[in-house]
Parts: structure tokens; C-alpha cells; sequence
């Protein structure tokens, strides 16, 4: 039966949205809550319902009744009777079992009501590895070292566990806010309403809270969201992220917000070597090894003191080789901070399994309507080839087509008109190749950050940034991770890493904090015309138009 609806729902788990529907807002946000945005055409937007997917809506509380309804209401056509069948097995195998603590110490039980189901996986060679004891029709009993690669291979399985089996207090740390200093009252610093709710849902209901993942755009607060937890946890914490920068943001925070003092926080980096009660280390540092075939050098510090809190800062950057130790830490409550789920290397099950679920999404437009962050405008400006230039890329190898476009050197002219044109405002140029970089910082004579400079050389061209003593900064892969910019107001992305959706909502995000006056940002994307890089960046914008941000497409500034 035909109906109105925006989508055409399909048998292969894809549904097609129509962008010009009036429908299409709407229905935009309620598929983000349980289908993957995959392609963005100007007539149709492509989404994929997957099993992680459904897993993360369902840890949100949407039921397999909840997800049918919404595809009814926005499909034109009736939804297909065998992909509701399939929807309802997907939701209904998420919780059919279940880890729970045992009475002898160090083991736990895996428990489900289907006894057929244990028995088929009893039977499974890679679970049968793992030498479980059927105690019970409907447990088997495992140690707790087995804890976080049974998740693992059982969520690879289809059979993500819903995991009871409780944590470790940690040592303790009591500590509390510090007064605002940000008003003439003595009272405590305020989190959100967005934040409380965050942290609220960290915490969870029937015995769930403990592991998972809250997503909220850049410039939401997600450090004082991670200080929140461990405010309420009064534990000690190790910290993981991206950067000496951010290592060094964290401590900023934590000893301009808490009563922790400096003496309990320790910086774990290729400088410092600190482990203290709450200890923030690099992602670099701790996948540290001599040699290829060597064990990681400072693995240890995940089990260096008693920590009751680890925090995955910028979790969909987590290094590959850290699943294996986060598989031997779950008895550690685990809290991952990010601004997206996309992995480029396809990790996002292993996140799940052993970091956690989605416990929080907070979309990046209704924070933008509230006024949390800053209104951008995306424009996507197309710069064409000079013949001579055409003709070189016509002529190159596919592998140096990308390059080719990206260094396009008609994009400093643009780049000097869109400076002209936000004169005054603090602006970023951002870029993957150091030669194009140099290049035209040299042009338009400010200064470049990369990661070939010195942490403190660094420092002090972004506090000169932040004061304001500068306008202009042109920076490399370092701007795509924490890098506390509040008042930069326009992204000029250059060049960047193919087709990467990941960087490209990190570089946005360097934007996002909150702007006085009208509180507005912009953000352009200079793209050679016609070639490759065109291609990528269709790829690149995906995430952020899944959020309800549109790339205008242009070809002179206006």
C-alpha cells in the first residue's frame, strides 16, 4: 500500500530517503537512531539498518516493536514482512545472555533462558576454546579473565551479552567541585542539563550502568562530562587520549574544576612518566613497543594501581592494539567519550563488545539549537584545474590523482578571499600535506603547527591563538584531535585523508564552541573540481549531513 512517507524502506536492510520530502527531517532523525547513513546523492539518501546499529538502539531502550513502528511511519510503501522478521531477531538476540557474578571468587556465569541456544554455542569451536563448565541447562560457568574476549567473540557471533557482573570499586579519591569562578556566587561548578543527563545514563539502571559510550559533538564539555562520572564514582581514574595536548587540557581541567590537587594528577607521555591516583596517558605512549614482535612497553599502567574509572577520550581513535588489553580489563568500569562512532578501520564491534554500548547520543543540531554550540554554515567551494594542471592529472596514476587535486595551488587565491571576506575572525587553515601547508603559510604569513614541531613550540602559538594575538593559524593533523580553540570561527579545510568521515567532523568540531553575538561559525571545504578529491569528499561530509549539516556547494565565494 502506498502511503507518503519520505523513505523507501528495502528488503536488504537499506532505505532510501528523498531529500526533498517534507518529510525528510524527520525522518533523518529518527533513522540516525537505528540505521547508518551510507551514501548522500543530491535526490536520495542512502541508509543501511545494521545488527550494531539495532544493538545500540536497543541499549538506548528502543524495542523491536519501537524500531518497525518509526519505519512504518516514515516508509511510503508497506516495510517488508522479512525484514521485520529479521529486525525482531537481531533486537531480540541482544540480552539472550546475560554475565553474572558467581559466589566463588573470580568466576562468573553465562547465563540465558534458551538452553538451545548454550547448547549451540557449546558446540562452536571458538567458544568451546574458551573450556566453560555447564553447570546448568541455562549457565555455564567461566572465569573472570575470559570475560572480555567471550563478549568479543559472541558479539562477532550475533549475541552481544548484556553484562551484570559488576565492577571494582577501585581506590578511593574523594574530592568535589570548585566554587564558579565564573560568577559573583560561591556555589559549585554546574554541569548541563545535557550533561547531567549523560552522566546519568553512564551511571544506568539494574545493575547496567558502569561500561559505555556517550556520543556529543565537539564542543559539548565531554572533559567535564568525564570529570562528572568521576565526581560521582570518588575513585581513581586513568584517562586515555589523543595527544600530549589533550593530556595536558585534561589535567588543566581537572585542577581548574575539582579539588584535586596537582600532587594526585599525573601526566603519562612521552615527556612524563607520572602514575599517580588519576594518571592521563597518550593513546601513543601506551601502544609503545621496541620492535614489532615486542610486548608494549607501558601496557601495564591499565593495571599499574587500582583504578575504579578508565576514560577512552576520543574512543573511535583507539588504537587497534589496545582491544587486546581493554579485553583484560573488564572488571574496570570503562567510559568512552566521543563525537562519533565511525571508525575508519571498521572497529566499531570491538568498541561495543568491550568498551560498551551507546549508553548517550546527544544530536549535534538540537545542542545548536539550544545555543550550546555554534550555528555553522558548510559551504563546499569548487576550484577548477588550470589546463596545464588538468592535463598532468589526466595523465597521472590513479594513486597521485588525490594528491594532485588536494595541492591544487589555485586554492590559495580562494583561501585569501575567504580570510578577506571574515577579516578579523579567528580562523584556522587546515591541511594533510606539510609542502602545501608551508607553502601557504609562508603566503599569507602565519604561522604552521604540525607534529614536527615541539610540544611546547605548540603551546605557545595556540595560547597566542586563544588571546587573540594572532587571527590566523594554519595547522596540520594535530587540529584533528583536542585542541581547545574556543574562539576559532572559520575552518578552512584544504586537504585531508580521502574519504575520511571521522576527521572531517573532528576538523568541524574545531568550531563548535559557543560564539558570542550571533553565535555563529563557517566552515569551508576547497575542493578541486572534477577529480578525486570531489569524489572523497561526498564520502568525507557523510556523518555530518547524518546530523542535519548542509555542504552548500559553490564555486565562488560569496
Amino acid at each position: 500500500m502506498e502511503k507518503t512517507g519520505a523513505c523507501i524502506v528495502q528488503r536488504d536492510f537499506t532505505v532510501l530517503l528523498e531529500v526533498g520530502h517534507p518529510g525528510f527531517d524527520q525522518a533523518r532523525a529518527q533513522l540516525g537512531m537505528y540505521a547508518e547513513l551510507v551514501k548522500t546523492p543530491a535526490a536520495f539518501h542512502t541508509y543501511r539498518i545494521t545488527a550494531l546499529s539495532l544493538w545500540n538502539a536497543a541499549a538506548l531502550g528502543w524495542s523491536a516493536d519501537q524500531v518497525i513502528a518509526s519505519l512504518e511511519s516514515v516508509s511510503r510503501w508497506n516495510v517488508p514482512a522479512a525484514l521485520i522478521q529479521d529486525i525482531q531477531r537481531i533486537i531480540y538476540q541482544y540480552g539472550k545472555l546475560q554475565l553474572k557474578p558467581e559466589a566463588v571468587h573470580g568466576r562468573m556465569r553465562l547465563v540465558s533462558e534458551d538452553e538451545r541456544l548454550l547448547d549451540e554455542l557449546s558446540s562452536m569451536k571458538t567458544i568451546s576454546a574458551f573450556r566453560m563448565e555447564r553447570v546448568d541447562p541455562h549457565e555455564l560457568l567461566l572465569g573472570g579473565e575470559q570475560r572480555g574476549l567471550l563478549k568479543r567473540e559472541l558479539t562477532r557471533l550475533g549475541y552481544p551479552v548484556l553484562d551484570y557482573a559488576g565492577y571494582r570499586e577501585g581506590t578511593s579519591l574523594p574530592f568535589e567541585w570548585k566554587a564558579n569562578t565564573q560568577s559573583d556566587s560561591s556555589d559549585s561548578f554546574q554541569l548541563r542539563p545535557y550533561q547531567r543527563d549523560a552522566v546519568d545514563a553512564f551511571e544506568g539502571s539494574e545493575g547496567m550502568g558502569g561500561s559505555g559510550l556517550l556520543v556529543l559533538p565537539c564542543g559539548a564539555g565531554k572533559t567535564v562530562i568525564g570529570m562528572a562520572v568521576l565526581e560521582r564514582l570518588q575513585c581513581e581514574c586513568l584517562i586515555l587520549t589523543s595527544n600530549t595536548t589533550s593530556v595536558r587540557q585534561w589535567i588543566q581541567e581537572l585542577q581548574d574544576k575539582t579539588t584535586i590537587t596537582s600532587e594526585q594528577i599525573g601526566e603519562y607521555s612521552g615527556q612524563k612518566k607520572q602514575v599517580k591516583p588519576v594518571t592521563v596517558a597518550t593513546y601513543q605512549i601506551l601502544t609503545h613497543r621496541k620492535s614489532k614482535d615486542a610486548d608494549f612497553t607501558h601496557i601495564k599502567l591499565l593495571s599499574e594501581r587500582q583504578w575504579g574509572l578508565i576514560i577512552y577520550d576520543e574512543v573511535h581513535l583507539l588504537p587497534a592494539p589496545v582491544f587486546r588489553a581493554t579485553a583484560d580489563i573488564q572488571a574496570t568500569r570503562r567510559l568512552g567519550l566521543t563525537a562519533t562512532l565511525v571508525r575508519e578501520d571498521g572497529c566499531e564491534q570491538d568498541v561495543f563488545s568491550l568498551i560498551g554500548p551507546k549508553l548517550y547520543d546527544m544530536p549535534w543540531k538540537e545542542l545548536e539549537q539550544q545555543g550550546w554550540i555554534a550555528n555553522v554554515q558548510c559551504q563546499e567551494i569548487r576550484i577548477p584545474f588550470t589546463p596545464e594542471l588538468r592535463s598532468n592529472y589526466l595523465e597521472a596514476e590513479v594513486k597521485h590523482q588525490f594528491r594532485l587535486a588536494a595541492e591544487n595551488p589555485a586554492k590559495l587565491a580562494v583561501i585569501r578571499r575567504i580570510l578577506d571576506h571574515h577579516e578579523g575572525m579567528p580562523a584556522l587553515v587546515i591541511g594533510q600535506y606539510l609542502d602545501q601547508l608551508e607553502s601557504i603559510a609562508r603566503e599569507i604569513e602565519a604561522p604552521l603547527i604540525s607534529g614536527t614541531m615541539s610540544q611546547q613550540e605548540r603551546v605557545k602559538w595556540f595560547a597566542a591563538f586563544r588571546r587573540g594575538e594572532i587571527k590566523t593559524i594554519v595547522v596540520s593533523k594535530v587540529a584533528n584531535f583536542a585542541v581547545d580553540l574556543p574562539d576559532a570561527a572559520v575552518a578552512l579545510e584544504i586537504s585531508g585523508s580521502f574519504g575520511s568521515r571521522q576527521e572531517e567532523a573532528q576538523r568541524l568540531g574545531r568550531i563548535l564552541r559557543p560564539k558570542s553575538g550571533e553565535n555563529k561559525a563557517y566552515f569551508y571545504a576547497l575542493v578541486s573540481e572534477d577529480s578525486k578529491e570531489q569524489e572523497f569528499a561526498l564520502r568525507r561530509q557523510m556523518f555530518l549531513v547524518e546530523q542535519g549539516y548542509e555542504y552548500k556547494i559553490i564555486h565562488e565565494l560569496q
